[in-house]
């Protein structure tokens, strides 16, 4: 499939765009946690991935996972609302996927607002399923719902 973006680990000099990005789709009516200074941190981590895409110089999305022993957590996950729709969040949500297996995980987690329907759906699609719910996770402003997507084994 040709696609009109690239997808590739994030450098530093992305550290900017992606925390903003991250205060308006996802932080919204929240604190400002993920700022420029701890995403480089994620960026420079040996235990995080920062996946990116952009088409042109842009950035579209970005999905930032943690690596465990076993599992790997999807901490950040945001598109461009202008871009959602597109394909853009399923090729990363894919790329992310594709990495944690490779690195031997039995499964990816993520948490996601308990109110954001589109996000829940979303992640269903890609095979992921509700497990448990974290009251007041999000600074007691709003629950969380926990997700999890179980990996094949390796044969």
């Amino acid at each position: 499939m040709i696609t009109a973006y690239e997808i590739t680990l994030a450098q530093a000099a992305d550290a900017r765009e992606i925390a903003e990005l991250s205060r308006d789709a996802i932080e919204r009516g929240l604190s400002w946690r993920w700022t420029e200074r701890r995403v480089l941190r994620a960026i420079r981590s040996e235990e995080t991935n920062v996946a990116i895409a952009r088409r042109d110089g842009v950035l579209l999305g970005f999905g930032i996972m943690q690596y465990g022993d076993d599992e790997a957590h999807i901490v950040l996950f945001a598109v461009r609302a202008q871009q959602r729709r597109s394909g853009v969040g399923s090729a990363l949500l894919a790329w992310l996927e594709a990495t944690a297996a490779v690195a031997g995980m039995q499964a990816i987690r993520l948490e996601a607002r308990i109110g954001n329907a589109t996000a829940k759906a979303f992640y269903r699609r890609h095979g992921f399923s509700e497990y448990a719910s974290s009251p007041g996770y999000y600074e007691d402003v709003e629950d969380a719902v926990r997700m999890v997507k179980r990996l094949a084994a390796e044969p």
